[in-house]
């Protein structure tokens, strides 16, 4: 089962977040994401905010 961030009662949906990448780049998303048994955009997140946090920038919620 793939892992996703837990959902928030009463604060609604986040925006969509669109990004233009090759089809290549982006099954090795998948891949990297799917070995760590997570969802794409939870992989993506968690990849966002240890960057932030590499930057010094507390990365909110």
């Amino acid at each position: 089962m793939v892992k996703r961030d837990a959902k928030h009662a009463k604060k609604g949906q986040s925006p969509a977040f669109q990004i233009r990448i090759t089809p290549e780049l982006k099954a090795q998303f998948e891949a990297a994401a799917k070995a760590e048994g997570v969802s794409l955009g939870n992989w993506l997140k968690t990849l966002g905010r240890k960057q932030l946090k590499c930057l010094g920038i507390e990365p909110i919620n």
